[in-house]
């Protein structure tokens, strides 16, 4: 074969070889999703954070036509799952149902091997109802009986929490500093413990969600709500704002759906997409009620500036109430 028909051969396969060598990438954003998706939930099983994360994959399953999965990955105060995340391929199939303490009280306490900027941010998902209720045997009816017995008893109210610097322990040393009483934390190994005390008169008080099925089965005393709404399968429990008082509060969404960073606008957008129609759902909105949750879609940009802004809040807070990191 001269020279020149080995050219004209070979110029096909010169200009085809761009094209072969992008196409598994360019298939496999546009085709995406084609094959299961891995959403971590850095809790374990069980809790609100778990059934959630649940609610979630069942529903965009449905909106992506996808097969997703959930992955508990507890440990380290949600440190673990999350930091698997960041470390994940960026190709849309591993997900982080991602817990804004992890990026807003954590960094203040440790040191992270990832921060917010790890990650790409479909949307704010939820945000999360804690329930403050009395031991039945405690004689208080409302929060401001509750303030004035502390006040008259230093230091002999004790509270349980799902451990240090959980949103139950935080909620509760704030609710001691803003009203100038003292309180006693006793921290359990999760949020079903700390109730289980409270029903046995081990502790006095709670401040969490997880306590909501021992109010609605009247085995403790509910106080307040600490959210801007009341409760929907409480409406009888005033907000803490309805009963007079008021904490020093955060803005951005309890939970978040996030991606590891670098993963392609063509998928996040997607997934953002899904998810806002997801949180729409009506029948979504009151299944997320069970996991003491409301459905609270934030954007993207709003949810990243959230989180920034309570980073910085809970780096003032956090030592102000007697929580310091290692």
């Amino acid at each position: 074969m001269d020279k020149p028909q080995r050219l004209r051969l070979a110029l096909p396969l010169m200009l085809a070889a761009p094209q072969l060598l992008l196409a598994p990438g360019a298939r496999a954003q546009g085709s995406w999703p084609s094959a299961p998706i891995r959403l971590v939930v850095p809790f374990p099983p069980g809790g609100s954070s778990d059934i959630l994360g649940r609610l979630v994959a069942e529903n965009l399953a449905r909106r992506l036509n996808a097969n997703i999965f959930v992955d508990n990955k507890p440990g380290g105060t949600t440190q673990i799952g999350t930091e698997l995340v960041a470390n994940a391929h960026p190709d849309g199939y591993t997900l982080l149902l991602a817990s804004a303490s992890s990026f807003t009280a954590l960094p203040n306490l440790r040191k992270l091997n990832y921060g917010i900027g790890s990650f790409e941010i479909a949307g704010g998902v939820a945000d999360y109802i804690a329930v403050m209720a009395v031991r039945k045997t405690l004689p208080i009816e409302n929060v401001k009986q509750f303030v004035e017995y502390a006040r008259q008893n230093p230091g002999k109210l004790s509270f349980g929490s799902a451990g240090e610097a959980s949103a139950g322990h935080v909620y509760g040393l704030t609710l001691a500093r803003d009203t100038g009483i003292q309180v006693l934390h006793v921290p359990f190994k999760g949020s079903v413990a700390a109730v289980n005390a409270l029903v046995a008169g081990e502790i006095d008080f709670i401040i969490d969600g997880a306590v909501t099925p021992m109010v609605k089965a009247d085995r403790v005393r509910p106080l307040a709500t600490l959210y801007s709404r009341r409760h929907p399968d409480l409406p009888q429990v005033p907000t803490l704002g309805e009963a007079g008082f008021e904490i020093t509060g955060t803005s951005a969404s309890g939970w978040g759906l996030l991606a590891p960073k670098g993963t392609p606008q063509v998928i996040l957008s997607r997934l953002s997409d899904a998810l806002h129609q997801v949180l729409e759902q009506k029948d979504v909105q009151d299944a997320f009620v069970r996991a003491n949750s409301i459905a609270s879609w934030q954007a993207p940009d709003a949810f990243r500036k959230a989180l920034e802004a309570d980073r910085k809040t809970y780096a003032e807070l956090l030592p102000a109430i007697g929580i310091r990191g290692n």
